[in-house]
């Protein structure tokens, strides 16, 4: 496999041009005789702009169209780049929904989507004017999590048809988060098919999810039936950050992929980073040269993190998710582990008080995996036994009490009047700008949402947090 994108910008810099375009670096050491001007300059050479030649993201038709159906290969549908994430991916997939539902007349679109959203998908239904009807956590789910299954949305699309519920008609889309921030997987394939007897598309945010594909076993959402999904290069892949995919199922309606481009850039920087490009770029060689049948990287680093975690069972951890490369382990405080463990120069993606969250790809060294196990089974002692109440909606110790209940429209709540309040002050009051932690970037609450005691316990562990709400 060829990478277009690569050999041109190493082709140019090989030339030592003179630069009369952006970036105002010209591809020089911008402190020399520093480490940092050393690094720079390495670096600086292959950073560059839409010269000629190079291509233009938003409407390809030389090296960065070749690249993207390179990856198209790879993932078996349509595929576009993103180099500013799976944020820009999913803005993309939710405009995409709503120039739709307004071509067949529809001027409000709706989406059905699990509760754990990403505060990016909350945005852009906000932005967009897009109303949704959420599927809440179930009780055994913590606050990252929202378990669904296809009798789930088999119930809810009952209850519109059947005029159970205040909403009279069937969602434009529904939406899923899978993998989830805690390494849960859903079974897309099952919920796909409930969407597709009712007309209705399936969109997925597999942000963690990307080498999903390329397990012996494809466990990605367009094989297993969703109609678009975003997945990021960056979190799984050895990609540079803000690297990303839009893959669209070359069985889901044509309008998606046929307008996938403007719905891109409607939300993209016309400054796509050239680094990230290429980073995209050189993964689809790495990728078609890792992934020989019996010789696959992703799934020799899966048995890799599942022996892993039988060792971490064995030690007496309780591990949550069953997601391939990545080990959750749900303990008595997350936050004390995690800062525990910092001490061996090992820093995990995500902590909370409930969970520990580690993620793993080929790049993960033999010694990485010993220096893990080793550090984890020192700080065992007083981990492994876990308190009933720590499942649930939880965040710093406090559940959710009640559904949220809606008093304005997201959209409506994004462009009122508002004030910051301290947050013992918010409490009843309307959110106007989602609460989030990042990571994991799942809202507690969002946009036109009467904000209710729970939000003192979630951040009790704070001081001076200040709640956007809309204006009295």
């Amino acid at each position: 496999m060829n990478t277009p994108i690569y050999d041109f910008v190493k082709d140019y810099a090989s030339k030592n041009p003179v630069r009369l375009h952006m970036p105002g670096h010209k591809g020089n050491c911008v402190n020399e005789g520093t480490t940092a001007g050393s690094w720079t300059d390495k670096v600086s050479k292959y950073d560059i702009t839409e010269i000629d030649g190079a291509d233009y993201l938003s409407a390809p038709c030389g090296i960065i169209a070749e690249s993207e159906a390179n990856a198209g290969k790879l993932f078996g549908c349509n595929t576009f780049y993103s180099t500013e994430g799976s944020s820009l991916c999913i803005r993309a997939m939710l405009f995409l929904i709503k120039k739709r539902a307004i071509i067949k007349g529809n001027q409000r679109p709706m989406i059905l989507a699990g509760r754990n959203a990403h505060a990016s998908f909350v945005n852009a239904a906000a932005l967009l004017d897009i109303s949704v009807d959420w599927i809440m956590q179930k009780e055994t789910d913590s606050y990252e999590s929202c378990t669904i299954t296809g009798d789930d949305i088999e119930k809810v699309i009952n209850g519109y048809l059947n005029s159970e519920y205040l909403i009279k008609k069937l969602p434009d889309a529904v939406y899923i988060t899978s993998p989830d921030y805690l390494g849960n997987v859903t079974d897309i394939r099952e919920i796909a098919e409930v969407c597709h007897k009712h007309g209705i598309p399936l969109l997925i945010d597999c942000a963690h999810g990307a080498y999903l594909k390329f397990l012996d076993s494809s466990l990605y959402p367009t094989d297993l039936g969703a109609d678009m999904c975003c997945s990021s290069a960056h979190k799984t892949l050895p990609v540079i950050t803000g690297g990303a995919y839009l893959n669209i199922n070359k069985n889901a309606d044509p309008f998606f992929t046929e307008n996938a481009k403007q719905a891109l850039s409607v939300f993209a920087t016309t400054s796509p980073s050239y680094l990230i490009l290429q980073s995209l770029d050189i993964c689809n060689k790495y990728i078609y040269e890792k992934t020989e049948k019996g010789n696959n990287v992703f799934q020799k680093e899966a048995e890799k993190v599942e022996r892993l975690k039988e060792a971490f069972i064995k030690a007496g951890y309780t591990l949550t998710g069953n997601e391939a490369l990545k080990i959750t382990l749900t303990v008595s405080d997350g936050d004390r582990l995690a800062k525990d463990l910092t001490k061996d120069n090992i820093f995990a993606e995500y902590h909370d008080k409930d969970h520990l969250v580690m993620m793993f790809g080929p790049e993960t060294t033999d010694d990485d995996y010993i220096k893990i196990q080793n550090a984890l089974e020192k700080y065992a002692s007083g981990q492994t036994e876990v308190k009933k109440e720590a499942t649930g909606l939880r965040k710093s110790g406090t559940g959710r009490i009640e559904t949220p209940r809606r008093v304005m429209s997201m959209h409506d709540a994004l462009f009122a009047k508002t004030e910051q309040v301290e947050a013992k002050d918010s409490v009843g009051r309307t959110l106007a700008e989602p609460v989030i932690s990042c990571p994991p970037c799942v809202p507690l609450y969002v946009y036109g949402e009467k904000i209710g005691e729970e939000i003192l316990g979630y951040i009790s562990e704070e001081k001076n947090v200040k709640v956007v709400c809309n204006k009295k």
